[in-house]
């Protein structure tokens, strides 16, 4: 009897000792098949170097239908995890915006809401919800959009998506708060003839987390920046800003280029001539590893254009009709940059080749359906084609790619090619730092519209004419973030989380006998214990 009471007294001590011992050692075991209740390792980095509070105001909280439940715990699930690591510095608060001032307060600082149908005694009400948070952080806010995912999929599937991009979204959001110094990227709009503002709300949303330079006829200025953007040219580069632009990649730089395999801007009556770019670039990017075609892709995915179909009596009668030289990207490569991506609004495209180079790897991002023509430039766009019913059977070019993403340490263009009394030379590098491009053969993706009502810049992807906005933006900053972020941050957006639904046909057939198992089975449960427990003691004490 000793014995057993000792053995229970150092078991309790070991306890209590475990206990103590967990109070100072922080860990936790994530078991599940898909780690959704872990975080990565940049998040924890991140976390962990807060030198200041960041507080999280949660908007999604209420009575939800099921999926805007499961959203809600994992946002959540994520902030619990986030105050594991950075401990006080990582406050939240879930609120429900019911009145209507709040409403119209977050409308007014960025948060976009949506609105929920439910039936509720038979009858279909709406009302208006706002997926997002506010974080706040010395004064300064930064709204975060919690719903996202392709709108294509079905509600279930984007609400999955939304539920994989929490902690990318608010690590994201904290890091922008929170960083100090920021990077420099440069806009190389020397090159280009559109107007400023039609690349207004791009930079304004770049200047929230970056400082901005302009170029326009100074090279110099390139190699003061981490990451140069090229914007839609026109102008041909010279030899002089091409050995320039060369040797920022050669010593790491980020390059992005948005430019037009074919100009889309010579206006007739019977639609619009295409001429082949000439930017003098080719060669520089045939060195890197691929080539813009001087050619525009016709898709059957693809965006309205208003048109004139017609007189009714003697007034014109427009409609919306399919314009094919305007496909919608819902087709995207395996990359966390365009992870589950709404779709790309894209105007003119060209298809992009790859072609060798040693020891760079090449990831296609955004590419076409397989119900692609290609029409070599030069060529008439002709708008009497959108009246048209396409032939299916010429629409069999197949898949092309019209973002790339180039990365590795780059070879020169200008190997063997400087003269050893060039003085150049002194400063040449011929082989590259590890560095990385992004490629993009529509030069208008990065090109908003203008509200000239409110005269005011469109958000960048919106469709007047669908009245819907694009992933444009979203695609952009992800990949400007990919190539700046030495942290790894945007790996977060790698996690997947499996849906597993249940099967809706076997679920009704099945219905009344799975009802009848939960409500028995636990019953008969308990009394075979129960009847096993009294046999039990009956034959213990019948023999004594």
């Amino acid at each position: 009897m000793k014995q057993r009471i000792v053995k229970i007294a150092v078991f309790l001590i070991a306890l209590m000792g475990l206990n103590v011992l967990a109070s100072f050692v922080f860990f936790r075991w994530d078991l599940t098949e898909e780690k959704r209740y872990s975080i990565s390792d940049a998040t924890k980095r991140l976390l962990q170097n807060l030198d200041g509070q960041v507080v999280v105001k949660v908007y999604l909280t209420g009575d939800f239908p099921a999926g805007f439940e499961r959203l809600e715990r994992a946002v959540q699930e994520t902030l619990e995890s986030f105050s594991d690591y950075a401990g006080a510095n990582i406050a939240y608060r879930f609120i429900e915006p019911n009145d209507p001032k709040l409403q119209e307060e977050l409308t007014q600082k960025g948060l976009i809401p949506t609105n929920l149908f439910a039936n509720e005694d038979g009858k279909r009400t709406e009302r208006l919800v706002f997926p997002g948070a506010m974080l706040v952080y010395e004064g300064k806010e930064y709204p975060v959009q919690l719903l996202k995912g392709n709108q294509s999929a079905s509600p279930e599937e984007r609400l999955n998506q939304s539920y994989e991009g929490v902690e990318f979204e608010l690590a994201s959001a904290i890091r922008r708060l929170t960083l100090k110094e920021h990077k420099r990227i440069g806009i190389l709009v020397g090159h280009t003839k559109v107007p400023p503002p039609r690349f207004s709300d791009l930079l304004a949303t770049l200047q929230q987390n970056y400082d901005l330079y302009f170029d326009v006829q100074n090279p110099d200025s390139w190699e003061k920046g981490d990451l140069l953007i090229i914007p839609k040219p026109d102008l041909p580069f010279t030899e002089d800003e091409k050995y320039r632009l060369d040797q920022f990649v050669m010593r790491g730089g980020k390059l992005v280029l948005f430019a037009d395999g074919a100009r889309v801007d010579s206006v007739s009556l019977e639609g619009t001539f295409a001429q082949p770019s000439a930017l003098n670039l080719d060669d520089l990017l045939f060195k890197y590893g691929c080539r813009i075609n001087q050619n525009l892709v016709k898709d059957l995915s693809c965006a309205l254009l208003p048109l004139n179909v017609g007189n009714m009596g003697d007034k014109p009668q427009i409609k919306p009709m399919p314009w094919r030289f305007f496909p919608l990207i819902n087709n995207f490569g395996k990359h966390p940059i365009v992870r589950n991506l709404d779709a790309i609004y894209t105007r003119f495209p060209s298809s992009i080749d790859t072609v060798d180079a040693p020891g760079i790897v090449k990831t296609p991002l955004l590419l076409t359906s397989q119900y692609t023509k290609l029409l070599k430039a030069p060529a008439l766009v002709a708008y009497n084609e959108a009246r048209q019913q396409p032939d299916p059977r010429e629409y069999n070019a197949g898949v092309k790619n019209v973002a790339l993403l180039l990365e590795g340490s780059f070879s020169s263009l200008y190997n063997n090619r400087l003269l050893p009394n060039d003085p150049r030379m002194s400063s040449f590098v011929g082989q590259g730092k590890p560095a990385k491009i992004l490629v993009v053969s529509d030069g208008d993706m990065l090109v908003n519209d203008i509200d000239y009502a409110r005269d005011a810049p469109f958000p960048l992807g919106y469709d007047r004419l669908s009245g819907k906005t694009f992933a444009n933006k979203d695609f952009v900053l992800y990949a400007i973030d990919y190539l700046m972020d030495s942290e790894g941050l945007i790996t977060a957006r790698n996690k997947q989380v499996t849906l597993r639904p249940l099967d809706k046909i076997r679920l009704k057939e099945e219905r009344t006998q799975w009802q009848l198992l939960n409500l028995l089975a636990p019953l008969v449960l308990i009394g075979l214990l129960g009847g096993v427990w009294q046999w039990t003691r009956k034959r213990k004490y019948a023999t004594g």
